[in-house]
């Protein structure tokens, strides 16, 4: 008997999915999209279910409108993945669904290639490139794109050409447009191209053969200092996967270290590799997506949202530096790719390596404890040498700008040897504060508990937290003097300071301001590989990755905040951007120096970490862990609540309190931290607070939330604010 009803998850913020009646007209398929009214707007579903019988009535029931593919959107593996993926971080299936889809299709649109324009150069415009374009310099700068073949459209709004050059130019006959469609060939013939290949060490050999020579789902960490090699390593793995004629996946945790890896990956391999990031178009995304899924791509390089992507034949999945929280989503679905990434691999039965210099204390444990298998690169590749650390106290020292004497003695000492020099600060903008210096009055943003940031390239100040901008604010709001002083050094400030101390040496800064425009952040990476800039000023962005032969020397300059954080991770977060930071240094055949900036040298963090090994640092952290019954000892998850007053969501998460604690799965070994307001405890003009629940074990807290999540969801106040489950948390801010 033919089903009558389709059950239909949307995008929808209910854990519940909707009945709807099929046409006879019409066949969906489960797993396929549809469009169904609901309410007085027509969506985009996905249908979890076909059956005879419901709730309500069939004639109570409004029909499917659509029926958008004859195939379902995701394989069986990735389908049941997201269903647990909803389970596991308490999200509705309808959002966990839409999530990891492209928006075209979340769209409606057809799960087809799209068409992608390009432009290329009539013969009249070729006559026209020997006679020049006099002061038309956007037109000569498209008309040399398009001399060595055609060019995307997507490429030219890269590069801010506007639409009215090319329809100018089309207009005059030079140019013309034209539609094509992606070619999808078959690359599974001499998949590696003819290059001269590193020649790999003695342990980098063990790990690529301890990974060949199992079979089905198996987790390896791989633990290589950085400039070990890892990426060598990864390369070597992929080519027999490629080889039976399957797919790589390879998670990167920013679009940052995207351009680098590709280019590895390119020159090495003769397979399509598609790029899946934040930053693609949606055309783009839906063209990389579908590569992936029709086996059209070898090998799919991507943030943390590439790995929902659909494949036709995965074959291994590997994710560089696994210990990133860039690879925690923030909001909506809050999962951890890394972790996600480890059960994908478990339902396809296919090998998945996490990489890095410093593993998180929860992938360490997991591997000291026999749950991976653990493999090591303990020596850095080639002729490159290990850095040598030392601290630099600097109490009682005047700064300029945050930089000491004996830290500008050390760089102008290497700056004189012909090399480069990188700084290390966290912070963007020229000052994390602006303060009135008659009444200590501060400029703080009517909408968060935080000060307001001076931006002196664009004079203005921005809270960082909520985005708010205003112009610069030159009288005090307090007593009225004009008499203001920058608090605290930014890497405006310092990019500033530096032209004034070494005007001989070009400077170069790289953070979110600076590499807003697409493209941007590849051309700098690519100036400073050419030598063009010899100071390099950077936030995370530069810490991470990239390979520089000429720095030798390596600053942190404002670390301490971290050593006294009352969040339990901070020391292990400090650790890693250390030791991530101290290995951009000494990374060919010049010694590196790492100098560390501190009013604290004698804190034993810092101690451990000049003096001995990562390992060291997380073997004793982890035993402190251990002591307080932390994770990976323990499992926690945060409620969060926000409004527009504080009273009412410290009342909800008291009843949220009540509702876990009077539970028959609460325990002893369940506990329930707060109400408290959480560190940041008014964001954009909302009061936050936060509560925590600590588990002993994974199940109980799955069986605990699923069971009184429903409970929580009917409380008198939780519609009065707005609430959210963060599993397993790597930021309590």
């Amino acid at each position: 008997m033919r089903p009558t009803i389709a059950r239909v998850a949307l995008p929808v913020p209910l854990d519940k999915q909707f009945d709807y009646q099929i046409p006879s007209h019409l066949f969906p398929i489960i797993g396929g999209r549809v469009s169904v009214p609901f309410g007085r707007q027509t969506l985009v579903g996905i249908v979890t279910a076909m059956v005879n019988e419901s709730e309500f009535g069939l004639d109570k029931l409004k029909p499917i409108k659509q029926v958008l593919d004859n195939q379902p959107v995701w394989s069986e593996q990735l389908y049941s993945l997201l269903l647990w993926c909803s389970q596991f971080y308490q999200y509705p299936l309808g959002d966990t669904l839409f999530n990891a889809m492209p928006s075209a299709l979340r769209k409606g649109k057809a799960a087809d290639f799209a068409t992608l324009v390009e432009w290329q150069l009539t013969p009249q415009g070729r006559d026209q490139l020997m006679q020049g374009f006099g002061r038309a310099v956007k037109q000569a700068k498209v008309m040399q794109m398009l001399e060595s073949g055609a060019v995307p459209h997507q490429r030219f709004v890269d590069e801010e050409i506007a639409s009215t050059t090319l329809k100018t130019l089309a207009e005059k006959g030079w140019i013309e447009s034209v539609e094509k469609k992606p070619i999808i060939r078959d690359w599974r013939r001499d998949v590696e191209a003819d290059v001269n290949k590193p020649k790999l060490n003695a342990e980098q050999v063990v790990a690529i053969a301890s990974v060949n020579s199992g079979e089905g789902f198996a987790c390896y960490l791989l633990e290589g200092v950085t400039g070990s090699g890892k990426t060598e390593v990864y390369l070597n793995l992929i080519k027999p996967v490629l080889e039976q004629g399957k797919q790589a996946l390879v998670l990167v945790p920013e679009i940052g270290l995207t351009p680098q890896t590709i280019n590895r990956f390119r020159k090495r391999f003769n397979v399509p590799v598609e790029v899946i990031h934040s930053g693609l178009n949606d055309t783009e995304r839906l063209n990389a997506w579908l590569s992936a899924r029709d086996n059209a791509s070898g090998i799919v390089i991507g943030t943390r949202s590439a790995l929902l992507t659909p494949f036709a034949n995965l074959g291994i999945i590997i994710v560089d530096e696994e210990h990133d929280s860039s690879y925690k989503q923030q909001d909506s679905l809050r999962y951890h790719a890394r972790d996600v990434a480890v059960m994908r691999a478990n339902k396809e039965r296919i090998p998945i390596i996490l990489g890095s210099a410093t593993p998180a204390l929860e992938t360490l444990h997991n591997a000291l404890t026999g749950k991976y298998h653990h493999l090591t690169l303990s020596a850095r590749a080639g002729s490159a040498t290990p850095t040598t650390n030392k601290v630099l106290d600097v109490k009682g020292l005047y700064l300029e700008s945050g930089l000491s004497a004996p830290l500008i003695a050390e760089m102008r000492r290497h700056l004189k040897s012909g090399n480069q020099v990188m700084l290390f600060l966290n912070r963007r903008g020229f000052s994390p504060a602006l303060m009135c210096h008659e009444c200590g009055w501060i400029a703080e943003c009517k909408r968060c508990d935080a000060y307001y940031t001076y931006h002196q390239n664009s004079n203005e100040i921005r809270c960082h937290h909520c985005g708010s901008q205003q112009p610069i604010i030159h009288q005090c709001q307090g007593c009225g003097s004009t008499h203001l002083v920058t608090v605290g050094v930014g890497t405006e400030q310092l990019e500033k300071q530096l032209a004034e101390l070494f005007p001989e040496y070009k400077t170069i800064r790289i953070d979110r301001d600076s590499t807003r425009r697409k493209g941007s952040l590849e051309s700098a990476l690519s100036a400073i590989r050419n030598g063009e800039y010899q100071i390099l000023i950077g936030t995370q962005m530069l810490a991470k990755g990239h390979h520089f032969p000429d720095v030798t020397l390596v600053a942190l300059l404002d670390v301490d905040g971290s050593l006294y954080s009352s969040d339990f991770r901070a020391s292990e977060r400090l650790a890693q951007l250390f030791i991530q930071v101290a290995g951009r240094a000494g990374r060919a055949s010049k010694p590196g120096e790492v100098v560390l900036q501190t009013h604290h040298p004698e804190h034993s963090l810092l101690q451990a970490l000049l003096t001995k090994s990562y390992r060291h640092f997380a073997e004793t952290a982890l035993q402190e862990r251990k002591l307080a019954q932390l994770p990976p000892y323990s499992f926690l998850t945060l409620f969060k609540a926000e409004a527009n007053q504080s009273q009412p969501v410290e009342e909800f998460l008291r009843q949220v309190r009540h509702t876990l604690e009077a539970h028959p799965l609460f325990d002893d070994c369940c506990q329930v931290l707060g109400p408290t307001p959480a560190p940041l405890a008014k964001r954009a003009g909302k009061y936050r607070w936060q509560l925590l629940l600590q588990t002993q074990s994974r199940p109980t807290m799955q069986k605990l939330l699923a069971s009184a999540k429903p409970a929580i969801q009917i409380l008198p106040n939780a519609k009065k604010v707005r609430w959210s489950l963060d599993i397993e948390p790597q930021d309590l801010s």
